[in-house]
């Protein structure tokens, strides 16, 4: 009799640990997913508002009723040009959860923090969001903007040369992609600002992206890669979309081709097997 009392109170005892450990199995998945969700939106908030302007389509909406939802905001000024005494401050911009009216919002600096890196004589990089440029003047105490027009852009990459300072950005400028933000999904134009010239250059192709550039060796002169946007949808996908190179000539200033059109047209139908022979030269 004990002996069966023993078996029924295991049996008992291993149904309620046996519930208990479902029991927190089950609130573990519903935290995981839980925080899994909360962080996507998190991210894909990031990357369609924080990450980018906001289009022209939904700044006319809410200028229809005297609201905005994006503030700027200055990062901390960085030292480009060391011989000229060059600065640029970037501008940044917060969205905000909901929009407010303009009359009684506050123009003022809401953020000034800056990811600031040591100068460096050759080449640096410069990460962020940002929608404009200051280039600040130290020895003349001029400041002025580089863009008169709506832009984003994610990277400032600074290069030195003898007699100047590149400054180099690739910018979105349109809502190509058509998902209510101006961002680094749409299809992007580089852009060269020297300090010597105090000139901004713009290098873009139709109906196409910026993916990588490098100046050539002891040269102005930039190698792009540009992606194809070859189903016209307003922006370049990598995993399906070709990519071609170009030079620019900076004395030029102009694009041209490095990959002739017919060895570009042969590769293309050795790919497709229309050209069969494999000739090797000796």
């Amino acid at each position: 009799m004990k002996i069966e009392q023993i078996k029924n109170y295991n049996q008992k005892l291993l149904a309620v640990l046996g519930s208990i450990v479902v029991l927190m199995a089950s609130i573990g998945l519903i935290m995981l997913i839980f925080f899994g969700v909360t962080e996507m939106v998190r991210t894909l908030r990031y990357n369609n508002e924080e990450g980018g302007i906001l289009s022209d389509k939904k700044i006319e909406e809410l200028q229809k009723e005297n609201k905005r939802k994006q503030l700027i905001s200055f990062d901390f000024p960085r030292l480009v040009d060391t011989i000229n005494s060059i600065y640029v401050i970037p501008i940044k911009h917060k969205t905000l959860n909901t929009a407010e009216y303009i009359d009684d919002g506050v123009l003022g600096i809401m953020d000034s923090y800056g990811k600031v890196k040591s100068d460096s004589r050759y080449s640096s990089h410069y990460y962020g969001s940002f929608n404009n440029l200051i280039v600040y003047d130290l020895n003349t105490g001029s400041v002025h903007k580089l863009f008169d027009a709506r832009v984003n852009f994610g990277e400032i990459r600074t290069k030195s040369f003898e007699n100047s300072v590149m400054i180099l950005f690739t910018v979105a400028n349109q809502d190509t992609y058509k998902d209510g933000v101006v961002n680094l999904s749409d299809l992007k134009a580089l852009y060269i600002y020297s300090t010597k010239e105090d000139k901004l250059r713009m290098i873009s192709s139709e109906g196409m992206d910026i993916m990588q550039y490098d100046f050539l060796l002891n040269s102005k002169d930039l190698l792009i890669q540009f992606g194809v946007d070859y189903n016209r949808n307003g922006k370049h996908e990598e995993d399906v979309e070709p990519s071609l190179i170009k030079k620019y000539d900076f004395e030029d200033d102009k694009l041209v081709n490095i990959i002739p059109d017919e060895l570009e047209d042969e590769l293309q139908k050795l790919l497709e097997g229309t050209k069969s022979k494999l000739i090797i030269n000796h």
